[in-house]
């Protein structure tokens, strides 16, 4: 489409690549097709088309009102309409820049200033965090619904313990996170376990806390930038001593952007040449396994357990869409002898995305109830995802349990043992 930045930002680096991202927009559509919160509302600024426009005229230097706010605060970031695009359009920076230039032009309610303030304080500092879910979860059914359910419900499983150090010649990191610890302290846990089985020490650096990612999509640019040096100051010493392999994200919101870290640090010089070692070292816990299914398939020939169970799984926008990890997760449960519960629409997000359940509730309830909807229309036995916020969100909603698929995994490794 055609461009015309205005003067104050045309000239500088966001502008140059948004100026990009417009250019390359043809009009055609596609996008609204996949767009959960344009099938929900029917509004062509609720799509990525209409966004497109919004941002294009704001950069534009026409007026921008809280009508715009709106439409852009309603975008769940899932980057379905990237996997859509025939263009390759990078919606997701045009959406990141357009809502820098937006924060700093329309003001916000108080109430909106201070829950974006709780939620970029109280969440990525554990020592907060941990005592007020725990509060929340002792008074939640004297709470009134609509505040029940912002308290996170605990996942299910059973927590069992790290294995002990067996001296392997592997090793990796795996981020412990912000609120993963606290909500669903197996997922690591079963990921070290069955990385032990196959021959890989996994191991937790202190330090190494929320990624950034939280702050980041609050527009809290700054801080979530500190957030990253100081993941990778807790990393970066065993990295340059090579006494770790990579580092395994276990989350995929998490691992979406410890992936953009050099990208996003780019410009730093005493950070740029480590965070892009980082971001280059970072898989997924299902690359992981991938890459050793000969051997896992090996392990898990003699178990019995959970052969035949039906699973329906939710793959995260945060693993299909941004990190294009598509089908391995499945590929990998098939592989233990469960058997998947096909689930509708699958490209379309749960309504969690970060902290969109708190600030857009109404919409992540109506993806929340279609999702579980369309995981629950095969008759499963259990729900299964790959990120914290989904798993939390979906099992706020649901009396089925929903897991994460690595606790599926290193139950029939430990059922074969």
């Amino acid at each position: 489409m055609q461009t015309n930045l205005a003067d104050f930002i045309k000239d500088t680096a966001a502008g140059r690549e948004a100026d990009a991202i417009l250019r390359s927009c043809v009009h055609c559509g596609f996008c609204t097709a996949t767009c959960p919160t344009f099938q929900l509302l029917g509004d062509e600024l609720d799509g990525p088309r209409g966004r497109i426009y919004l941002i294009k005229q704001m950069l534009e230097g026409q007026p921008v009102t809280q009508r715009t706010q709106l439409h852009l605060d309603r975008c769940l970031s899932c980057r379905a309409c990237e996997t859509t695009c025939p263009s390759g359009v990078k919606y997701h920076r045009l959406l990141e820049i357009g809502r820098e230039v937006l924060e700093q032009r329309v003001p916000r309610s108080l109430a909106s200033r201070a829950t974006r303030f709780l939620l970029c304080e109280a969440l990525p500092r554990n020592w907060i965090f941990k005592p007020a879910v725990r509060i929340g979860q002792l008074v939640r059914p004297l709470l009134p619904a609509a505040l029940a359910d912002k308290v996170p419900m605990a996942a299910g499983g059973v927590s069992l313990p790290w294995p002990q150090r067996a001296g392997h010649k592997r090793r990796m990191i795996a981020l412990a996170g912000c609120v993963q610890p606290t909500l669903t302290p197996n997922t690591n846990a079963a990921t070290a376990r069955v990385l032990d089985r196959l021959g890989i020490e996994l191991i937790e650096v202190p330090g190494a806390a929320c990624c950034g990612a939280l702050r980041y999509h609050l527009q809290a640019q700054e801080k979530a930038l500190d957030d990253m040096r100081q993941v990778i100051d807790a990393w970066w010493p065993q990295v340059e001593r090579g006494q770790v392999e990579g580092f395994v994200m276990t989350a995929s919101g998490c691992g979406e952007h410890v992936r953009v870290y050099g990208e996003l640090l780019k410009d730093d010089p005493a950070y740029a040449k480590k965070a892009a070692r980082i971001a280059a070292l970072t898989r997924d816990a299902s690359e992981v396994l991938a890459a050793e299914q000969d051997r896992l398939v090996e392990l898990l020939r003699r178990a019995t357990v959970g052969t035949g169970q039906r699973v329906a799984f939710h793959s995260p926008c945060t693993l299909q869409h941004a990190q294009k990890i598509r089908g391995v997760v499945e590929a990998l449960l098939v592989a233990a002898g469960y058997q998947l519960s096909p689930v509708a629409d699958p490209h379309l997000c749960c309504g969690s995305a970060g902290t969109y359940s708190i600030s857009q509730p109404v919409l992540a309830t109506q993806l929340r109830d279609n999702k579980l909807a369309a995981m629950a229309a095969g008759s499963p036995a259990v729900l299964v995802t790959a990120n914290i916020g989904c798993q939390t969100h979906l099992q706020g909603g649901s009396t089925m349990p929903v897991r994460h698929w690595i606790e599926l995994i290193d139950e029939r490794l430990r059922a074969a043992s």
